[in-house]
C-alpha cells in the first residue's frame, strides 16, 4: 500500500511538473537527458591517468600516469570527472551554477555516485570546494555544496561545507590566461579553520568543473596540511583538449 501511495504521489507531481531534459528542457519520461542530448554528451568512462583521470586517446594496459602527474605529483590522490566540458554539456552545468537550476542536483548526484563509486568507497567525509563569502552572498548558493549535500544523502556519508573555507577573495579563474596564472591566483586561498575536523580522514573533494586543476590542487594542499589522510577529487565535468591526451 505504501508503495502504491508513493507511485500515485509521483504521478501527480509528474502531471503538474512534467520531467524535462536537463539540457534542452524537452519533455522526458524520467528525470535526466533526452535521447538527443544524451547522444551528444561525452562521458569520461574509458581508461585514463591513474591519478588525475585525464583520458587516454588509446587503450593502455595496466596502471598508467599522464606526463603532468609523472613530472609533478598532485596534492590530491585521485581525480575523476563524469563528462567532458564542451558545447553539449556546458548549458546544463552553467544553468546549475548561475541560473538557480537546483532541480538539476538530483540527476547530477546520481551520475556522481556512479562515476565516483571507487572514490566514495574510500571516503569518510564529502567536502565541497568553497566560495568566498562575498561571492556566495551574490550567488546565494554554492553549487558544489548543493551537490555534496545530495550525494552524501544518497550514499549515506557525512558532508561538511564549513571544513574548508576560501579565506582570500580571488578573481574568477575564468579570467586567468594560463595554467600558471590559475595556480598563482588560488595559492594559499583556502584554509581549514579547525584541523581536528579532517585529521586522519579520507576526504572526497567535490567540484563542478576541472579546467587546469589549480583550484582542487590548492584545496587538497590545505586539507593535507590540516592532516587529511587522503583527498579524492570528484567533479561533474572537466575540460579535455586533444593536445592534452596521451596518444
Amino acid at each position: 500500500m505504501a508503495g502504491n501511495g508513493k507511485n500515485i504521489a509521483r504521478a501527480a507531481v509528474d502531471l503538474l511538473f512534467p520531467p524535462l531534459c536537463m539540457s534542452c528542457r524537452a519533455a522526458v519520461g524520467e528525470p535526466g537527458l533526452c535521447a538527443s542530448c544524451w547522444s551528444g554528451i561525452t562521458f569520461l568512462e574509458g581508461l585514463g591517468c591513474a591519478c588525475c583521470g585525464l583520458p587516454f586517446a588509446v587503450a593502455m594496459e595496466g596502471e598508467n600516469f599522464c606526463a603532468a602527474c609523472l613530472a609533478r605529483k598532485p596534492a590530491f590522490d585521485t581525480a575523476r570527472a563524469i563528462l567532458a566540458y564542451d558545447d553539449k554539456s556546458r548549458g546544463a552545468i552553467l544553468a546549475l551554477k548561475h541560473a538557480d537550476r537546483l532541480d538539476l542536483v538530483p540527476g547530477f548526484s546520481r551520475w556522481l555516485g556512479r562515476t565516483g563509486r571507487t572514490s566514495l568507497a574510500d571516503c569518510d567525509l564529502i567536502v565541497p570546494v568553497p566560495l568566498h563569502r562575498w561571492r556566495l552572498w551574490l550567488r546565494r548558493y554554492n553549487q558544489s555544496a548543493e551537490l555534496a549535500r545530495k550525494l552524501a544523502m544518497d550514499c549515506g556519508l557525512a558532508t561538511d561545507p564549513l571544513v574548508l573555507v576560501r579565506s582570500r577573495a580571488t578573481p574568477s579563474q575564468g579570467a586567468m590566461v594560463s595554467a600558471k596564472a590559475r595556480r598563482r591566483n588560488v595559492q594559499r586561498a583556502f584554509q581549514v579553520p579547525d584541523p581536528a575536523r579532517v585529521a586522519g580522514k579520507r576526504i572526497l573533494l567535490l567540484d563542478d568543473v576541472l579546467t587546469t586543476g589549480a583550484t582542487v590542487e590548492a584545496c587538497a594542499r590545505a586539507l593535507k596540511r590540516a592532516g587529511a589522510a587522503r583527498v579524492h577529487v570528484l567533479a561533474l565535468a572537466r575540460v579535455v583538449k586533444a593536445s592534452d591526451m596521451l596518444i
